[in-house]
Order: C-alpha cells, then sequence, then structure tokens
C-alpha cells in the first residue's frame, strides 16, 4: 500500500473491474488514447493483462482509493512495455472524470515516482502522451518529466 496525504494507492485486484469501468467507460477519458470506451468484456480483459503484469514483474498499475471517502477514483502505476528496441517502465494514470483538475493525478504520480526511484531503484521513467493532451503533460511536468520526443 502507497498512501499519500489524500490517496491510497492498493494492488489492483479483479474486483476493481466495476469501478474502474466507471472511468473508462465515461465519454472524453479515453479520448486522450484515439479509442472508445470500454465496455464490460474490454474492462474485464485490461482489469487482468494488469493483474498478470503485476505478477510477472512485481509491480503494474495500482488502484487509488480517495480517503476521505473510500471510493475507487483511479489507477495510477507503472507498465512495462517495449519501444521500438527498448524495454521501459511506464508511469501511467487515469482517473474519474469528476475529480479532474483536483491535483490527485499528480499526487498519485509523485508517489509511484518516488516508489519506483527509491523502492523499485528503476533508472528511468517515461510517460506516453498523445499530443495534445496537456492535462496529462501538465502532471508529467510537475512530477519532474520532460518531452524527449514527440510520438503521434
Amino acid at each position: 500500500m502507497i498512501e499519500t496525504a489524500r490517496l491510497l494507492l492498493r494492488p489492483m485486484v479483479s474486483e476493481d473491474t466495476d469501478a474502474l469501468l466507471r472511468i473508462f467507460a465515461a465519454p472524453g477519458v479515453l479520448a486522450a488514447f484515439d479509442t472508445e470506451p470500454f465496455d464490460r468484456r474490454q474492462m474485464e480483459g485490461w482489469v487482468q493483462k494488469n493483474l498478470v503484469h503485476q505478477e510477472r514483474h512485481g509491480y503494474g498499475l495500482r488502484s487509488v482509493l480517495h480517503k476521505a471517502t473510500g471510493e475507487l477514483i483511479g489507477n495510477c502505476g507503472l507498465t512495462q512495455m517495449a519501444i521500438g528496441n527498448a524495454t521501459v517502465v511506464e508511469l501511467g494514470y487515469d482517473f474519474r472524470r469528476d475529480y479532474w483538475n483536483q491535483g490527485l493525478a499528480t499526487e498519485a504520480a509523485m508517489a509511484m515516482r518516488d516508489y519506483a526511484f527509491q523502492v523499485l531503484q528503476l533508472p528511468r521513467l517515461v510517460s506516453l502522451i498523445r499530443r495534445g493532451n496537456q492535462a496529462s503533460q501538465r502532471v508529467a511536468e510537475k512530477v519532474g518529466m520532460a518531452q524527449v520526443e514527440a510520438i503521434t
């Protein structure tokens, strides 16, 4: 469990599917990925993929709970992936729309950044952010990331 002032970040479990679907089925949330909102089958597959990643690598996307309400309001974490010939670890985050613009994504991302460097001792993190997704770009900048390459 990773704790911040307002959030708890815990390993994701399959029972989080319905709460995560509230995020990924909402219009606009997946626009940053240039894809349509998820249906239940897609959400179940996405959660299962993350659970396999967690088991294989010892880390993954975590479910983010708001301490004041106990509600699952997002996910934030680390995903190992291949980009070209390199293997990198991405810091990613997705939050329910009604929790945007409150600094929660930044708070969660800072906690995961610190965990990645201090506990896992990873040498580098990346965030893949679609051009025009200014909110995610601001979060990445606030946690100390800088744009090194534009991917369209």
